[in-house]
C-alpha cells in the first residue's frame, strides 16, 4: 500500500500541473507564481518558444499567447519519481493553439509534446523548479 504522504504527494503535484494548464489557458499569468519557483529555470525551445528564469518566460508568455484566439493544454499521463522533498516528472500534453487570419479565417496549431519537470517541496507547497519541453509533433490545420 502506498504511504499516505506518498498519496498526498502525488495529489499536491498533480494539482500542480492542472494549475499551470489552467493558468496558461485562461491569461492568469500571475497565477504562475504559485507553480513554479521564483529562480525556475524554464526551457520551451523545442515548441518555438524560448529558455530563460521564470521571469523572462512569463513575461514572453504574456506577450506572445494572446495572439491565440484559444489555447488548451491538456496534460495527462504522468509519471512521478518522488525522492523525499524533491521529484521528477515527464508529463504528456497535447495542446491546440487557434488563431485568425486577417480575413477571419480560423487555423489550429496541433502540438504534442512532454513536459519533463524537477519539482521541489517548498513552505508554500510543491513548486516546478525547472521545466523543459521535450517536441513530439506540431501539425497546422
Amino acid at each position: 500500500m502506498m504511504p499516505l504522504q506518498e498519496m498526498s504527494d502525488r495529489l499536491e503535484i498533480q494539482d500542480l500541473l492542472a494549475r499551470y494548464s489552467h493558468a496558461i489557458d485562461e491569461r492568469r499569468w500571475d497565477a504562475l507564481d504559485a507553480v513554479f519557483t521564483p529562480d525556475a529555470h524554464i526551457d520551451y525551445t523545442a515548441a518555438g518558444g524560448i529558455k530563460g528564469s521564470f521571469g523572462e518566460v512569463k513575461a514572453w508568455l504574456a506577450e506572445v499567447l494572446p495572439a491565440f484566439a484559444v489555447t488548451q493544454h491538456l496534460a495527462a499521463t504522468t509519471r512521478l519519481d518522488l525522492h523525499g522533498d524533491t521529484a521528477d516528472a515527464r508529463t504528456i500534453l497535447f495542446n491546440p493553439m487557434v488563431s485568425h487570419d486577417e480575413q477571419g479565417g480560423e487555423h489550429t496549431l496541433f502540438v504534442g509534446l512532454w513536459y519533463r519537470d524537477d519539482l521541489v517541496r517548498t513552505s508554500d507547497g510543491w513548486r516546478i523548479a525547472q521545466r523543459v519541453e521535450e517536441k513530439g509533433y506540431m501539425t497546422a490545420l
